[in-house]
C-alpha cells in the first residue's frame, strides 16, 4: 500500500512539473490579441479575419538569423544582400547584437536544422524563406516552446503559428493570366516557365494561372518548363520548348524572364505578350520591343520583402501587436508604361530586381545599397 502512495504521489509530481513546463512553453509564445496592428501603414493583415498575434516584450539589442534555402538565382542573391543592407542601417543596426545568414540550398532537412540550431543557439528570431511550407511543423512549434519569434517571407509556411509575411503569390498569377487573356482573346498556347518545384510561391503562382485561364472559357494549352527563377536555367528550357513545339501565343515565366526573351531572339521566335516579373532586364526588353510585339505585364516585389520580415521580427521582439499573417502591395508595370529610372533603369546591371522599396514601412533602397553586400553566409 505504501509503495502505491509513493507510486502515485510520484506521477501525480511528474504530471504536475509536465504541466508546468507545458504552461511555460505556452506563455513564451505569443497571446492572440485584438487589432490593429502598432504599424497599420505596414503591416497590413491579409484577411479581415486574420488573427493578431503579441510575443512578451525583450529587451534588446537582438540575435537574428535568416536562414534561407535556395540560393543559385538573381533573386536569392539580391534578397541576402538587401538582408545585410537592412541589418547594416545605422537604426537597424542599433536593435541588432548579432546577425546570421545562412543558405542551405534545395535539402529541406537541411534548412530545418539550420533553423533547429539557431534556437539552440539562444537566436531572438528566425527569418526563413522556407523551401517547402508543409515540412516546418516540429521547427515551429520548438520555436514556440522556445520563445523564438519565427517569421516567414516569400515562401511561407503552413501555419498559424508563425508570422508570415508575403505578398498575394496567388493573386500574381491571376493578374498574369488576365494578361494573357486580355491580349489573345481567342485562346492559344501558352510557355508557362516555372519556379522552383515545391515551394509555396510556385504553386501558388501556378496555380492563379491555371484557374484563370479555365475560367475564362477559351481553349488554351499550356506547355510547363521548369526555370528555377534563375536567367540561364529560364533560357535554356525556353529555348529547348521553342524547339519542340516551334510556336507559342504567349509566356508567362515566374522569373528568369529576361533569359526567356533572350531564348526567344536567339530563336527568332516572334514577340508574344508576356506575363512576368519584375527583373530590370526583362523591364528593359518590355521597354524596347514594344513596338515589336513584345507586350508586357510586370509584377511581382523585390527581393527587399526581406526587410519587411527583418522589421516584423523585431517589432514582434519589442512586444508590439503584429498581425500573424501580413499583406505586402505588388510592384506593376504594364506596356506602355515603361520609364527609365523609374520602372526600370537602364544604367544598372539586367540582374537587379526593381520593386526594392516599401515606403509604407520605411523602406527603400538603392541599387549601390544592395549591390554593395555580399552573398555569402556569415
Amino acid at each position: 500500500m505504501k509503495s502505491n502512495v509513493m507510486v502515485s504521489r510520484a506521477a501525480v509530481a511528474i504530471a504536475l512539473s509536465t504541466f508546468a513546463i507545458g504552461s511555460a512553453a505556452t506563455a513564451a509564445g505569443p497571446q492572440i490579441v485584438q487589432g490593429p496592428s502598432a504599424d497599420p501603414a505596414c503591416y497590413a493583415p491579409w484577411s479581415a479575419d486574420t488573427k493578431f498575434f503579441k510575443f512578451p516584450a525583450k529587451t534588446g539589442p537582438y540575435r537574428i538569423a535568416l536562414a534561407n534555402g535556395y540560393i543559385a538565382n538573381t533573386w536569392r542573391i539580391q534578397m541576402i544582400q538587401t538582408a545585410k543592407a537592412y541589418a547594416a542601417q545605422p537604426e537597424v543596426a542599433s536593435k541588432i547584437k548579432e546577425f546570421k545568414v545562412v543558405s542551405t540550398g534545395e535539402d529541406v532537412a537541411a534548412q530545418i536544422s539550420a533553423i533547429n540550431n539557431f534556437i539552440d543557439s539562444g537566436f531572438d528570431a528566425v527569418v526563413v524563406n522556407a523551401q517547402n511550407p508543409k515540412a516546418f511543423a516540429p521547427v515551429i512549434k520548438r520555436a514556440k516552446d522556445a520563445g523564438v519569434v519565427l517569421v516567414a517571407f516569400d515562401n511561407i509556411l503552413d501555419t498559424q503559428d508563425a508570422i508570415n509575411v508575403d505578398v498575394d503569390q496567388k493573386g500574381l498569377g491571376v493578374l498574369w493570366a488576365n494578361w494573357l487573356i486580355k491580349h489573345i482573346p481567342d485562346g492559344g498556347k501558352i510557355l508557362e516557365v516555372r519556379g522552383v518545384a515545391g515551394t509555396s510561391v510556385d504553386t501558388d503562382r501556378h496555380n492563379g494561372i491555371h484557374e484563370t485561364l479555365d475560367a475564362s472559357g477559351k481553349k488554351w494549352n499550356v506547355v510547363e518548363v521548369v526555370g528555377k527563377w534563375d536567367d540561364a536555367t529560364a533560357q535554356k528550357a525556353t529555348a529547348d520548348a521553342i524547339a519542340v513545339q516551334k510556336r507559342f501565343d504567349g509566356i508567362t515565366a515566374q522569373g528568369g524572364d529576361t533569359g526567356v526573351v533572350q531564348a526567344m531572339i536567339d530563336a527568332g521566335h516572334p514577340f508574344v505578350p508576356f506575363g512576368g516579373e519584375t527583373e530590370n532586364g526583362f523591364r528593359k526588353f518590355c521597354a524596347a520591343d514594344a513596338a515589336k510585339g513584345l507586350k508586357c505585364s510586370s509584377a511581382g516585389t523585390g527581393p527587399a520583402q526581406v526587410a519587411v520580415a527583418i522589421k516584423t521580427a523585431i517589432d514582434a521582439l519589442q512586444g508590439k501587436v503584429i498581425p500573424q499573417s501580413v499583406k505586402l502591395p505588388l510592384a506593376v508595370a504594364e506596356d506602355p508604361n515603361f520609364k527609365d529610372g523609374q520602372d526600370f533603369y537602364s544604367s544598372q546591371s539586367d540582374n537587379f530586381f526593381v520593386g526594392n522599396s516599401f515606403p509604407t514601412c520605411g523602406i527603400n533602397f538603392s541599387a549601390q545599397e544592395i549591390m554593395g553586400q555580399s552573398k555569402a553566409n556569415q
